[in-house]
This record gives C-alpha cells, sequence and structure tokens, in this order.
C-alpha cells in the first residue's frame, strides 16, 4: 500500500531488493527520503547487505534525510540512533489495538486505539532524544518518533495478497506456536476484512505526515521545504512486505516482518 501511494501522491520511488543482490546506494544524499519495510533477518545477522543497509541508514541521520522504518526497518533505525534490539520471550504475531501516546496524538488523528497488524520476534529500546509514540500489549516499544524519523515496530502497509503470502510463507511457525501473543493463520485470515479497512485510512494519515517531511514531496509545498531529489524504497526479504514481501528506500523497499 505504500507504493501505491507514493505513486498515488505522485512520488518518484526506487525499489530495491539487497538481499536479493540489488546494491545499495553508499550516499543517502541524493534521496528525499527513506523507507525500511520487514524481513525474516534479524538486524544482528552477519550478513554484508545488513551492514551497509547500516551505513546507509546512519548516513541518513547524519544528513537529517527523513527514515520511514516498519518492523525491521524500525529495529534497524533504532540500532543506529543507539538503542538497544533484542529478542522477545515470546513473538507478537497478529492484529492488536495498540495505545497512542500523547507524544503522538497528532500523527493518529481520532484514533484512540491503533489498529495494526504484527509479526516480529524482536523489539527495541527507545533511543536517546526519542519519543515513544504507541505501545503494545505484548511488547511495549511499537513505535518512536525521532525528528522527521518515524520508527513502527508494527505493519500498515500490507494488503489481502500479502497477508495471504505471509501466513502461507509462515504456517510452520504459526503451527508450532501456541500463546496469547500469536494469532493462527485462520483467525488472521478471516479478520482481516474487519482489521484491513481502519489500518488502511491510518496508513494514509501516516504516511502523509511522514511524506511532509520529504523535500520533494508534493506535500511538502505547506512547510515551505527546499526542493530535492526523490525517494528510496527498500526490500529485504523475498517473502514479505509489498506484493510478496519487500522493503523501501525513498526512491522505495518493503519485506516480510521481523
Amino acid at each position: 500500500m505504500l507504493k501505491a501511494l507514493l505513486t498515488k501522491w505522485g512520488i518518484p520511488m526506487v525499489h530495491i531488493q539487497p538481499s536479493q543482490g540489488d546494491p545499495l546506494p553508499r550516499s543517502a544524499s541524493r534521496f528525499s527520503g527513506i523507507a525500511l519495510l520487514g524481513s525474516d533477518h534479524s538486524i544482528h545477522d552477519p550478513i554484508r547487505w545488513i551492514y551497509e543497509e547500516q551505513r546507509l541508514v546512519q548516513d541518513a541521520l547524519s544528513q537529517d534525510v527523513p527514515v520511514l522504518g516498519h518492523c525491521f526497518g524500525a529495529q534497524m533505525l533504532a540500532s543506529v540512533a543507539g538503542a538497544s534490539v533484542r529478542r522477545l520471550p515470546r513473538p507478537d504475531i497478529g492484529w492488536r489495538m495498540l495505545t497512542p501516546t500523547p507524544y503522538a496524538h497528532g500523527l493518529w488523528g481520532t484514533f484512540q486505539a491503533v489498529p495494526s497488524f504484527n509479526w516480529h520476534h524482536e523489539t527495541f529500546d527507545i533511543p536517546a532524544g526519542a519519543e515513544r509514540i504507541l505501545i503494545g500489549q505484548h511488547c511495549q516499544n511499537k513505535g518512536f518518533r525521532l525528528g522527521p524519523h518515524l520508527a513502527l515496530q508494527c505493519h500498515l502497509e500490507i494488503t489481502p495478497d500479502i497477508l495471504t503470502a505471509w501466513c502461507q510463507h509462515g504456517a510452520p511457525e504459526l503451527a508450532c506456536h501456541h500463546s496469547p501473543s500469536v494469532q493462527a493463520a485462520s483467525q488472521i485470515l478471516s479478520d482481516a476484512p474487519v482489521w484491513l479497512p481502519a489500518l488502511h485510512t491510518l496508513a494514509r494519515r501516516v504516511y502523509g505526515d511522514w511524506t511532509a517531511h520529504l523535500p520533494e514531496s508534493p506535500m511538502a509545498s505547506r512547510h515551505h521545504m527546499p526542493h530535492r531529489l526523490d525517494t528510496f524504497l527498500m526490500q529485504s526479504s523475498a517473502h514479505f512486505g509489498e506484493q510478496e514481501g519487500t522493503r523501501h528506500v525513498f526512491r522505495t523497499r518493503t519485506a516480510r516482518p521481523r
């Protein structure tokens, strides 16, 4: 959905999949923003593209290039900003209502509770200088804001096709977990028509707010921001994210949750 909204809003994007061998740019300066989506890897995995992505996010933060992180991408943003990322006692998988904090009521609009889809095994501490914006029942730190950067330990970008692909790929994992924090595939899929409309309404609001910080965004004119280049979207895993699993750096990318 993120990719579709960027196209609708006239924001050009580059979509790369580093886990599939796509090279990462050496500098974030060419882009107006970077979006990092999910992966079935951990940010601690000793993999070359993960190290390269960390360097890119470090460069983005040093140059105030806005970063949006979902799930793995949020953990990457937290880690680069100096916070620790660690394993949860139990995975957090399924539909959840999250609690917004006073720091970000403007971001969520009239939502008193924030609908979300979750699929992750790790969590992060809140970086120094950041504000926690979401709290979850099975994972306390579900999101933070750090200047123009936004981290969400959940997914707003999913579509019915993405959800079906994730449940098919993750069926063995879902079958072996029996915990209040893990929903069955049948429940995830049957509840989707109830959750997705509200989720997508929220996604349009949140992505619109984040893209307003992009210098090249049509929405940035109201903020009187200077013109620059476009957005970068990254995808790290072939099984998760927009379409069948992607990650975005602006120009753009998506993948499966972590």
